[in-house]
Parts: structure tokens; sequence; C-alpha cells
């Protein structure tokens, strides 16, 4: 995502490179270049101009500090703007309430359905929450069995009258069935156009009116730019909706819907969607995204996804197999399965600082660990168990079993012998010690 800005973004840093101090004519030859990358990412125009009206006023001001050089200064001030621009700070939903009711809204194709599968899954295994979705789209018998489809997949119940074709009573039917059975989250999903029209707009005012939600979220595919703002705005004075989820995320390579939608329509990003997947949500945090346009990576949002895959008991019971070279093909596949579970591998390889402009043009396929889980599925118990008992003819039949050939099979188990020595090591006195050395210096 963003990597047509990034790249534009970094090129307008480069006017100020050697400069000795930040001067007006720089400065303006600088901002010139950032409004021509945010107008090419579809930022919205009057934004781009206030947007770099304020950096600039914001760098004339400054004293360039003889250890930060302008181009250093350039990008701090950028930054914080961008920050400030996508709202500052990261904003969550309000699941007050018994019980609490969120409202989707949006046009037919943002994406509203998959949106509200994702949600209530979210709610569901990190708030421990029990949520209720509710299929109000009365227009499309698709969209009613898409969600009972998701709700299977999750383990949330879905409420439906297939027959009814009234949203307003199946949204309060649903919240009263809510109430009767312990729901404690109500995620209405409503039915959308491909254009605003009047009737779609009047509708789903009525289930406003009828279940006084405590959180409406407008759901818009991130894809369509600039026309995603102008719907924004449309539905805003409509539904004065609490926030906004941009979705298709990962697919958009400008970002002119996130960088715009916040200062046109003035409600925050609450939500991303950063794949297909039903975990591939995210709460949007503006600092973190601004790291990312910038190259700056977003290590805190890597950690996050690492620690929700944490289990504390599995790790201890992994380093006591590793401290007595006991680490064998089974923990070795275990981890790789965790690592998978943390999302898209190259989202995750882009939030390390710096890697993300090293890989923008690779294609690192989800799949990327196929061949060695093959490899290592294709071996019997007994040898995941013990790897050292792997000779010639072992291998010969791992490899013929695996659809591969010999010298892949010796590559990988190459690397996990290399990879259990380092960990042995570095579980032992001498790499503890070492650890220790390191942080002295």
């Amino acid at each position: 995502m963003f990597e047509n800005l990034s790249e534009r973004l970094e090129r307008s840093f480069k006017i100020l490179k050697g400069q000795g101090k930040i001067t007006e004519i720089n400065v303006a030859e600088t901002l010139k270049e950032v409004r021509r990358a945010l107008l090419d990412a579809d930022v919205n125009y009057k934004t781009a101009k206030d947007f770099t009206e304020t950096v600039k006023q914001k760098a004339l001001g400054q004293d360039v500090l003889n250890a930060v050089k302008p181009e250093q200064l350039m990008v701090k001030i950028v930054h914080d703007e961008l920050a400030t621009l996508m709202g500052g700070t990261a904003m969550d939903i309000n699941i007050k309430g018994t019980p609490a009711i969120i409202l989707m809204s949006g046009l037919q194709g943002s994406g509203k359905t998959t949106f509200s599968g994702k949600l209530a899954h979210m709610l569901k295994s990190k708030r421990g929450k029990n949520p209720l979705l509710v299929a109000g789209d009365v227009y499309r018998p698709a969209a009613i069995e898409q969600l009972k489809i998701l709700g299977e997949q999750i383990g949330v119940s879905v409420y439906a009258e297939e027959e009814n074709k009234n949203p307003v009573k199946i949204a309060q039917n649903a919240i009263q069935h809510a109430r009767q059975h312990g729901k404690d989250v109500v995620i209405i999903d409503t039915a959308g156009r491909l254009a605003i029209d009047e009737q779609m707009m009047n509708e789903i005012e009525s289930i406003k009116r009828a279940v006084n939600p405590q959180e409406i979220l407008f759901v818009v595919d991130a894809m369509t730019g600039q026309d995603a703002v102008n719907t924004a705005k449309e539905f805003n004075q409509r539904l004065d909706f609490n926030g906004v989820v941009l979705t298709k995320l990962d697919g958009d390579t400008r970002g002119g819907a996130a960088l715009s939608i916040r200062s046109v329509v003035d409600k925050p990003i609450k939500f991303v969607g950063t794949g297909e997947k039903l975990d591939a949500i995210d709460v949007f945090h503006p600092e973190r995204m601004a790291d990312r346009i910038l190259g700056m990576g977003d290590i805190v949002s890597l950690v996050e996804k690492a620690q929700e895959q944490y289990d504390e008991e599995e790790a201890r019971r992994l380093q006591k197999k590793i401290a007595k070279n006991q680490f064998d093909f089974n923990d070795f596949v275990a981890q790789i399965q965790q690592i998978k579970k943390m999302g898209n591998l190259k989202d995750l390889a882009s939030m390390i600082p710096g890697v993300g402009k090293q890989i923008k043009d690779l294609d690192i396929d989800d799949d990327a660990f196929k061949g060695i889980e093959a490899i290592i599925h294709s071996m019997t118990p007994t040898e995941r168990s013990n790897p050292e008992i792997l000779n010639g003819s072992r291998r010969a039949r791992i490899a013929k079993g695996s659809g591969t050939n010999v010298q892949e099979v010796n590559k990988l188990i190459k690397q996990f012998d290399e990879t259990r020595k380092m960990m042995r090591m570095m579980t032992s006195g001498g790499g503890k010690q070492a650890m220790r050395n390191m942080r002295r210096r």
C-alpha cells in the first residue's frame, strides 16, 4: 500500500539533500513536489493545498540544529502532519450497551458484509464479546447467504428473516433476539446500491431511528480514491456516522482516500481491511501509517501481530526442547504456522524499517512455505521427531513424496540444522553471556 506515494515523497525530499539550511526557495521546490505526489495519489486538491501550506509554515518557522539536516527536519514535519491529517490518534469503536448496536453503511461492493464478519470475529476472539450478525440486506439473497457462511466460519450466530422484506423490522427483531440469547453486540449489515439513491438513504435512516445504534460505521473501498471521499460526504450528511472503515487497503498503492477522508468529513478512520482472510482487519493508527508512507516501517504493529499468536506456555515448552537439543521438524512446522497466521508475508516484511522499499518489486507468495511444508509432511512421524535418522534413502523417498528433489530436501535439512544450532547457542550459558556483553556495549 502507498508504494507510489512513498516513492514520490522520497524523491521530493532529495531536493533538500546537501542543503546547509532551509530557505523559502528550497522549501517551495520541495513542497511543490510533495503537492504533486499527493495529487497523484488522488488526495483531495484542497486537502493537498492546505497540507503543504501547513508544512511550509512549520518548516520556515524552525531553526535547523547542527545535528539535524534540512532533509531530516522536513521528513519529520511531513510525518507529523501526515499523522495529523489522518486523525492523529487511533479511535476505538463504542461497544457499550446491552446490547451494543453497530450499524454498517456503504455502497454495494464496498465490502460491508465481509467486514461485518471480520469485525464480529475480532470482537469475539480479541475482546471476548458474544456478537450477533444481522442480515439486513433484503434485496440480495446472496448477501444473506454470504453472511451465514461467514458466521459459520467464525462461530458467530446470524439472524436472518429471509421472507421478511422490511429491514427496519428485521433489525428490531434481531435486537430483541440478542437480548433473549445473551448477545452483547449486534452488527447490522445493510443493503447498498451501485450509487447513492434516495430509497437507500431513506431506508438506512429509518433503521438508524428505529434501533438508535451506539456506532455507525461507513465502509468504503479504498481503491475508489476520491469517489470514496465524495460518497463519504453524502452518507455523513444523512447519517452523521461515527467512523470510517477502509477496505482493500492492501490493493491500493496510492492511498488518496486514507489521506483525504478525515479532513473532508471530520470523522476518524477506525479500521482498515488488509486482505481477504477473516483476521485481516487492523485498527487504524495514523502515526504508524505515516511511518509506513515515509518508509520507516511499522515495528509496533508487527510486534502486536506476533503477540497475538504468542502462547506463553508453548514458548516455555519450546525453550526446554531447544535447551535439550530436542527441537524437531514438528516444532519447525508449528513455527511456520504461527508466522502464516500473522498475515500477508509481503505486508509483514514491509513493516520492518528499510525493507519495504527493497521488496516493493518482489512477488512474495503467501504460499512461500508450501514447499517446505510439503517436504516436512512427507516425513514419517519418527523422522520428524528424530531428524538425525534422515539418511540418503529416506531423503530420496521424502523428495518423491513431496514433489521436490533431493537437493531441495538436503537444503531444508541443512537450514534446519543451522537454525537448531543457533537456537541452542542462544539458550546456552555462552549465548546468554554474549547477549549481556552486547547490552553493556
